[in-house]
């Protein structure tokens, strides 16, 4: 396997996986209310999904620094076909809230089983096939496949929707048993080799990487630092994602489905915008700090102008604007996490990060559920902006820490470094390093 090779797997898997999990983003709240769920239960149902990635997420990360991340990912396309099937079923039963959470869960678990794993498996084959170019930009151009495939899921999507509403949902379900078969012949762990343990050992050796990758996740400052950020960034847009759908449909005074689904094929086209640029700007911007300030003060401006506006055009531009800040900001964290992640904790690690997001992704979503509820979704995206304000002080911080890994020079990261050794120093294949803030698509 050379590197080239590998890139194009990843680039595969993670397009034909985001293109089935997308078929649904552009109609998923509008299914809810048809359902019969009103906003309130919407949101609960989809914080029981947040809480639910929250909850799996370190046990099914340490799955993929133990058992392999094939197999991690592998069971997450099985799962979120089981969840989406389930979603179908409490639909056609009748809507039932109870049935949605169910779903919901298994949904969460199988998300879980994705988030880190895939790239864990990228970073871990690159290093051992002797890969030397900084990661941004194997990121920004896998991003700009993965919004390529968003963009053409969410308007086959909300086609689909318009016709019937379940549509996309079976189509999901089909997608998703395709990319197993694909991901069972073309994904195998390079460069990690899974821990041959008996039964009476796992649990300790899940204590044991559990307490070496939260240590090293938290107690490195600069890392700890991006992992709130993320947090406070990925809690309102976890939100927004779902709030935007009815509230653009009743700026525009019209409930067409499909206009959710291009609106949401906009938001990809923003986001490959985005990632392209990443590579353009690092030529010009010496520090990873700069390009995430800038980025974060134009996201919390947007944010909080689509509450304020009360234009269905000016409304869905500013969603387009925020969503292309997203796609600079994703790249260059990923990298700068992975440059200082070591390989036995790779997918934990990151699993940790995610855990801390969905945190506030579930506080955020009960929060500004019951501002939309009682109050107005539009308020919701007034509060919710505001609180990504939060993000500046924090990255100041960061920036004041002159971590090297704040340049945009460096590589694929730190040597691996096992568990019950402490923290781990950073040691760089190249001498400096890297930095994203990313939202993870929520269902």
């Amino acid at each position: 396997m050379t590197p080239q090779k590998i890139i194009r797997n990843y680039q595969l898997i993670a397009g034909l996986y985001t293109l089935s999990a997308s078929v649904i983003w552009g109609v998923n709240t509008l299914f809810l209310i048809e359902a019969g769920l009103s906003i309130g239960e919407v949101f609960i149902a989809n914080a029981v999904f947040t809480a639910s990635m929250a909850l799996f997420e370190i046990p099914t990360g340490v799955v993929a620094d133990t058992k392999g991340r094939r197999l991690s990912f592998l069971l997450s396309i099985v799962l979120v076909f089981i969840g989406t099937l389930g979603y179908l079923g409490a639909a056609v039963a009748g809507g039932d809230l109870i049935l949605f959470i169910l779903a919901s869960i298994v949904l969460g678990l199988g998300f879980t089983f994705y988030s880190g794993a895939v790239e864990a498996w990228l970073v871990d084959a690159l290093k051992a096939t002797g890969y030397e170019s900084p990661l941004d930009h194997v990121f920004a151009q896998s991003a700009m496949i993965t919004g390529a495939a968003m963009l053409l899921g969410s308007i086959g999507g909300g086609l689909l929707g318009s016709f019937d509403i379940l549509l996309p949902f079976w189509v999901r379900a089909g997608l998703t048993a395709m990319v197993f078969v694909i991901a069972y012949f073309v994904m195998h762990d390079i460069g990690f080799t899974a821990k041959k343990l008996t039964i009476k050992e796992v649990p300790e050796e899940m204590v044991k990487i559990v307490r070496a990758s939260v240590t090293f996740g938290w107690q490195q400052q600069s890392i700890r630092l991006l992992i709130l950020v993320s947090m406070f960034q990925a809690g309102f847009l976890s939100w927004a994602f779902y709030a935007w759908q009815p509230y653009f449909l009743e700026l525009l005074g019209q409930n067409l489905v499909w206009v959710a689904g291009v609106i949401t094929s906009l938001i990809a086209v923003a986001t490959i915008i985005g990632n392209s640029i990443v590579e353009w700007f690092t030529r010009f911007c010496g520090h990873r700090t700069t390009l995430l300030l800038c980025a974060s003060v134009v996201l919390t401006i947007a944010a909080v102008s689509i509450g304020l506006v009360n234009n269905f055009w000016i409304a869905s531009s500013l969603l387009i604007i925020l969503a292309g800040t997203l796609g600079v900001i994703g790249p260059v964290r990923q990298a700068y996490m992975h440059q200082l992640i070591p390989t036995e904790q790779r997918a934990t690690v990151i699993s940790f990060s995610s855990l801390i997001s969905n945190g506030g992704s579930v506080a955020n979503q009960a929060g500004l559920g019951y501002v939309a509820q009682f109050q107005s979704i539009s308020n919701g995206f007034v509060y919710g902006g505001f609180v990504t304000l939060l993000t500046l002080p924090l990255l100041l911080l960061l920036r004041n820490l002159k971590d090297p890994a704040d340049r945009f020079v460096g590589n694929l990261g730190c040597q691996g470094a096992s568990a019950g050794q402490g923290l781990p120093q950073a040691t760089h294949i190249d001498t400096v390093p890297q930095n994203e803030v990313g939202t993870q698509a929520a269902d």
